[in-house]
């Protein structure tokens, strides 16, 4: 064999071990190039960043939980939070493609569906209405005293079909109080404070920490529990995604399911881990933070629990037909 053949076949053979160790390294065959692809994204993810918009209540603790935590990192995610002014306005930004899931209050999502203004999913639970935990409340120079004044005047809802909307609709229809000729005005939680304080309105809806903020800062008083009748357990808060979103998106959507389930049966367990959380992100001092009441966590999606809300809508008339909880529900990750 010609010395020219004998280093030939050395090279090939140089070649076809250096591919072999770069295939042992990364785990991948000659053939796997869509797992290659894979493990440089973030474990295979369609997307390692993504955005979610928020509103900034108790109810978002678990979400704090698993950014501060690491938990959203060890899925391989990189969430960036996008605030919103109500649980409408955060629906609208994932419809529209701004962000890539949406916090809200459930009503949103079911009102969407049935009037075929939007194909969302739920992807993940939030929070159900707490004792004390959600509330009506006014000031004491306020001309509403109890439910029954709540009649024909200024009522702060941060948007129309909202929880903030059809849970006092309910509360007033569960004691007889006619609604139809109540001033509904529309603002952003944090400026609900200073609109009672000032005269603006005369009472509010509220979940916390804006019901011990308000009590602080105007004085505010509850003047009735949301947590009663009809909205007694009632599922309040959720989160959502455009259903084309969902079906593109299922590693990255499975990746955050399962931090977020994580990080909301830790905050369940453990108070001491929620309430630095509330301190830093929803703007509230640390005796507020360890006195104030928490909404009831969720870590899983269950349609007839959330069957109670198309319900109630229907009932108050809301939507004109029945929507199923079932079908909305996205794909859950089962680790």
């Amino acid at each position: 064999m010609s010395s020219g053949r004998v280093r030939t076949r050395r090279a090939a053979l140089g070649l076809a071990l250096t591919v072999a160790a770069a295939t042992a390294l990364t785990g991948c065959s000659a053939l796997g190039s869509d797992d290659s692809n894979a493990s440089s994204n973030g474990g295979g993810l369609e997307k390692s960043k993504i955005k979610v918009s928020i509103m900034p209540t108790t109810d978002l603790a678990p979400f704090w939980l698993a950014q501060d935590g690491g938990y959203f990192k060890a899925e391989g995610l990189e969430v960036e939070q996008v605030i919103a002014n109500s649980g409408q306005a955060s629906m609208t930004k994932a419809i529209s493609g701004e962000v890539d899931i949406a916090l809200s209050t459930y009503t949103p999502f079911f009102v969407a569906k049935s009037k075929g203004a939007a194909d969302v999913q739920l992807v993940a639970d939030g929070t159900s209405v707490n004792a004390k935990s959600n509330a009506i409340v006014t000031v004491p120079t306020s001309p509403v005293k109890t439910v029954n004044d709540l009649a024909g005047r200024r009522i702060a809802i941060t948007a129309v079909n909202t929880a903030s909307d059809i849970l006092t609709k309910s509360v007033m229809k569960d004691h007889g109080v006619d609604f139809s000729k109540v001033n509904w005005v529309t603002m952003p939680l944090p400026n609900m404070a200073a609109a009672l304080q000032q005269g603006q309105v005369d009472a509010a809806y509220m979940p916390e920490p804006q019901l011990s903020q308000a009590a602080k800062i105007a004085g505010a008083i509850p003047v009735i529990d949301i947590n009663t009748g009809a909205t007694q357990d009632f599922p309040l808060t959720g989160y959502g995604a455009a259903t084309k979103w969902v079906q593109a998106n299922p590693k990255t959507l499975a990746a955050f399911q399962r931090a977020m389930k994580k990080a909301t049966l830790d905050a369940i367990n453990d108070r001491s881990k929620v309430e630095p959380l509330l301190v830093k992100y929803a703007k509230i001092d640390e005796d507020t933070a360890k006195l104030l009441t928490l909404p009831g966590y969720g870590s899983t999606l269950d349609a007839r629990r959330l069957q109670r809300v198309p319900d109630l809508l229907l009932q108050m008339g809301v939507i004109t037909s029945k929507v199923d909880a079932a079908p909305m529900i996205a794909p859950q990750a089962t680790s």
